[in-house]
């Protein structure tokens, strides 16, 4: 790790990273900006519970869905261009061109390999093949609880995914190219490798059999939380959002420049699955990136995995003598 730790900050060359809830600014102003960033998030949040368990089925379809989430977004884009959080994440024209660009490879390519190859088509598979049913019960308990379950099953295994790419090799290949952003953005957790985007995508859900509104509930809680991931706004988030989800600040530290901070805070939606694991860091950082901060071309963060890893396959090589079959000496 670059740099030494002063109290609750690491001061270095590169990284100042700010640990601790009680030493991250708050947002300054009127009575009502500090209310609306104050509750802005809670009331997203038990707005969207309300209208998805309370709407009639003639609108709680995927169709309302996907309105819903372009015009939550664009709300959001708003908030980031009055109110960034940070000057040095103000996003550009070109910035946010190349942002659409792979949300638009996250909704056709990833999504078009998930539909064919993906872990719910495997998993339906193999329970053909094994003529084994899906946990039906789940039907039967209350649609709030459905939601809640199906975003904690995917969160949990995203988990285990997520911090598998920071302690494996061949993993951690496609997942590097997403910290060589040096921003956060609205539309930055789209911005990767395509492989890296399928690989966080699988699950287990396909085991599970839940009412077709509890996905609903489940993807309109899970944006209205897990939104505020890469996003330039600051918020005063209530303590107990703070514990409870992932947020800003814990995802800004996963993004740092520094090395121990970057090995934290894997969740996506429920950063108490964190807290049980001892991977949690409350705090925030403002410098991103990998290399100091080196951006990289959509083509080299689509070549990077395999160029990298076909760089690492060939000096594996060279350092591992050749044996034949019949002695300890190196063969010729």
């Amino acid at each position: 790790m670059d740099g030494i730790r002063v109290g609750k900050r690491i001061v270095g060359t590169q990284s100042p990273v700010t640990i601790g809830w009680e030493n991250i600014p708050k947002v300054e102003g009127g009575p009502f900006k500090r209310l609306f960033f104050t509750w802005f998030q809670p009331a997203v949040f038990f707005g969207m519970i309300a209208f998805w368990y309370y709407a009639p089925n003639s609108i709680a379809k995927a169709s309302t869905a996907i309105g819903i989430g372009i015009g939550f977004r664009v709300l959001l884009q708003i908030l980031e261009l009055t109110n960034p959080r940070h000057e040095s994440w103000r996003i550009t024209w070109k910035e946010l061109a190349t942002d659409l660009f792979y949300v638009g490879v996250s909704y056709t390519m990833v999504n078009l390999a998930e539909n064919y190859i993906g872990s719910d088509v495997a998993i339906e598979a193999l329970q053909s093949g094994l003529h084994l049913e899906k946990f039906a019960w789940f039907t039967g308990l209350p649609l709030l609880v459905q939601a809640f379950l199906i975003l904690f099953i995917f969160d949990f295994g995203q988990y285990w995914m997520h911090r598998g790419m920071h302690n494996w090799y061949p993993l951690w290949l496609p997942h590097s190219v997403h910290h060589y952003i040096t921003q956060l953005n609205v539309h930055k957790g789209a911005v990767g490798n395509p492989v890296e985007l399928f690989l966080i995508g699988l699950g287990i859900g396909g085991l599970f059999d839940f009412l077709p509104r509890a996905f609903l509930l489940a993807g309109a809680i899970g944006m209205s939380v897990g939104a505020y991931q890469h996003i330039n706004v600051r918020f005063n988030s209530p303590r107990w959002w703070r514990w409870a989800f992932n947020t800003t600040e814990h995802h800004s530290l996963h993004h740092s420049q520094d090395f121990e901070s970057t090995r934290s805070n894997y969740a996506n939606t429920f950063i108490f699955i964190d807290r049980m694991f001892g991977t949690c860091i409350d705090g925030e950082a403002e410098l991103l990136g990998m290399e100091g901060g080196r951006r990289m071309s959509i083509r080299e963060q689509m070549l990077y995995p395999f160029t990298e890893g076909w760089k690492a396959y060939k000096e594996r090589k060279t350092r591992e003598p050749f044996f034949d079959d019949h002695s300890a000496v190196p063969a010729e």
